[in-house]
Parts: structure tokens; sequence; C-alpha cells
């Protein structure tokens, strides 16, 4: 009970805690949104918003690669801190862009995602990863 009121911690619970997020939001999170969207591209681009006028296809493309293969990324922690720009534009697009009129049912969970990805940028990807096992 004393170890839960305490606001002490140690570094090996910082880096499960980001080997956690990582994997959580990464690949649990992310690359489940993003494989649907890889496994049937052709199905989805004719439907796909186009929030920056670039076309359908090459939004779908930038989405799939933020979700599913940045996703990835995170969850090897390898150039975690730059896979997260992709994944915090993504978020952004979807809140104030493309679900900006539907209110908090909509938005929050893509507030959540990026709220976890923000720490993920901030914190790094902690030991438990390719880049921590690489010492960058």
């Amino acid at each position: 009970m004393k170890k839960l009121l305490s606001a002490r911690f140690s570094n090996g619970a910082v880096h499960l805690t980001q080997l956690i997020l990582r994997v959580g939001f990464g690949g649990l999170i992310m690359i489940r949104h993003g494989w649907p969207k890889l496994q049937h591209f052709s199905s989805y681009a004719p439907q796909f918003a186009d929030p920056f006028g670039i076309g359908k296809t090459p939004s779908l493309a930038l989405t799939i690669f933020a979700e599913f293969f940045c996703g990835g990324l995170l969850v090897l922690g390898l150039v975690t801190r730059l896979a997260t720009i992709p994944l915090i534009i993504c978020m952004s697009v979807v809140i104030f862009m493309i679900h900006k009129a539907d209110g908090m049912e909509k938005q929050e969970f893509p507030i959540l995602f990026l709220l976890a990805f923000v720490a993920i940028l901030i914190t790094g990807p902690g030991k438990y990863s390719v880049d921590g096992a690489i010492g960058k």
C-alpha cells in the first residue's frame, strides 16, 4: 500500500511503461487499424477521405504508412521518435478535420491515441527497444 501512494519510481518501471505504451498503441491499436486498409487498398481508396486535396489514393497511402508501418516501428522501438510524427499528424487530421463536427463521441479515441503518441515522442523508446539496444 505504501508503494501505491508513493511518488517515487524506478528506471525499470519507466522503461517497462515505455514498452507497454509502444506495443499497446503501436501494435495493438495502430497496426490493427492499418492492416485492413493495406489488405483491401483498392476497396478503401474510392471512399477514403481526402482532407488535403491530394486525392483519395495518396491520402489512404499516407494513412497506411502512419498506421501500419510507423505502428510497426513503434512496436520494435526503431526510430521511435521519428515514427511518432506521422502518427501524431494522422491523429490530428482525424480529430481536427475528419471528425471536427462529430463531437467527442468520435474524437475521444483519436485524442487518446494522440496523447499517447505525444508522450512517446517526449519520453522516447526506453531501454527495451531497438533504439535502446543500439544506443540511439
